[in-house]
């Protein structure tokens, strides 16, 4: 848990995210805004740390939009049915993703870690995260 007490009334809160935790995407996270940090009622923000080679679970976000900048290094996110699509960012990069789209990210460097902040419409950011196996849209073509 990060830092910070969640308030008790609307307040401005500053976070300071000093540990990771282990998310259903499988990727080390630094929860910095969310529901039980700060409060918020309709946004999360965090850092994702993508290790050398990783690569997160295929997952989709049940009902809310993701909005990643890249901080450092180069992500392939593979997207849509049976993740079939594909786009590369890179730092100083945006990446959005609308509700309910599979994706998967994937770190292209063995050896250095891709850094992204990551905003949600969700201030509880994990409990809409929803596993996806790519192999059951590719079997309804």
């Amino acid at each position: 848990m990060p830092t910070r007490e969640r308030p008790s009334s609307p307040t401005v809160v500053a976070v300071r995210a000093d540990h990771e935790i282990l998310t259903r995407q499988g990727l080390p996270y630094f929860v910095g805004i969310s529901g039980e940090t700060a409060g918020s009622r309709g946004l999360s923000m965090h850092l994702v740390v993508i290790p050398p080679g990783g690569v997160a679970a295929a997952h989709r976000h049940r009902g809310y939009e993701t909005a990643i900048y890249v901080l450092e290094g180069r992500v392939e996110t593979r997207y849509g049915a049976g993740l079939r699509e594909s786009v590369i960012t890179t730092a100083g990069e945006f990446l959005f993703i609308p509700p309910d789209v599979p994706h998967q990210a994937f770190n292209l460097s063995d050896s250095e870690p891709a850094r992204a902040i990551v905003a949600r419409n969700d201030p509880a950011e994990q409990e809409n995260v929803v596993p996806y196996d790519p192999a059951e849209d590719r079997n309804h073509d």
